[in-house]
């Protein structure tokens, strides 16, 4: 039986939040070996294999492993206990051009794919709520993971000050080189430039400190927010890395799930 290597994040006994690695798939060549991602190109027996080892390591149904479709956008989803009574087509559907996924509900693991992009997640103890997002520099630029704080208020009348949060595994600044247009977005969309960016012969971008000063600036305490400080690209043997492998390569699946 084959056994997934997952990097655990402790958030509290309530909860299971984790992010994949490489290790202890099926899956071969840049999708080697654990990838469940099924948009990226890799053999759907691999993924179905890798996703019910998953679900044995969770101990869950394997249809409680939620993954939207990401798009790049600000779009999130709150799953409901309706989501699981659904046609699988109209799930695909609800989960199509999603970037981010809530849930209050025990037993089912919601989680983002990334590459180098930035994972966050983030957990209400006092409401039993979670939340994944997908970072890219797009949604950074777009401030998604002020958004998914927003809705967690919404939905669940999370106060921010008390939300626990995790920054997973993603590309660092010094290996994310941007165009001048990019570097542009980010000023112009009000960040610090002098705190998120540095010039090397290109400028470069601080992804995940960008995300950490979203945090902050909803209202998450500093002290309340978990760095993963594991660069994608810097340990593409162990993450997969967009950047190094191509776009056809497989995925980080990073996850939460309330027991």
């Amino acid at each position: 039986m084959i056994e997934p290597v997952l990097t655990y994040y402790e958030l509290g006994d309530a909860v299971k939040a984790f992010s994949s690695s490489r290790h202890g798939g099926v899956s071969e060549g840049n999708y080697g070996r654990f990838n469940i991602n099924e948009y990226c190109g890799d053999a759907p027996e691999a993924i179905s294999e890798n996703r019910n080892a998953l679900s044995v390591s969770l101990k869950i149904d394997v249809d409680h492993i939620i993954m939207p479709h990401q798009t790049h956008g600000i779009s999130l989803r709150e799953i409901g206990p309706e989501f699981f009574s659904l046609p699988e087509k109209v799930k695909q559907m609800l989960l199509e051009g999603v970037d981010g996924l809530l849930t209050s509900m025990s037993g089912v693991c919601i989680g983002v794919s990334t590459a180098d992009c930035i994972p966050v997640l983030l957990y209400d103890e006092e409401h039993h709520a979670v939340c994944a997002v997908h970072s890219g520099w797009r949604g950074t630029v777009q401030y998604i993971v002020l958004k998914a704080v927003a809705e967690m208020r919404q939905a669940y009348c999370s106060n921010p000050q008390k939300l626990k949060a995790v920054i997973g595994p993603g590309i660092s600044l010094e290996n994310f080189e941007v165009g001048t247009e990019v570097y542009e977005q980010f000023a112009s969309n009000g960040y610090d430039m002098s705190r998120v960016a540095r010039k090397y012969e290109k400028w470069h971008i601080d992804l995940p400190e960008c995300c950490r000063i979203q945090l902050i600036g909803a209202g998450v305490s500093p002290h309340n927010i978990q760095m993963a400080d594991i660069c994608t690209y810097s340990h593409a043997d162990d993450y997969f890395s967009a950047r190094r492998l191509g776009t056809l390569s497989g995925r980080i699946f990073t996850a939460i799930m309330l027991k």
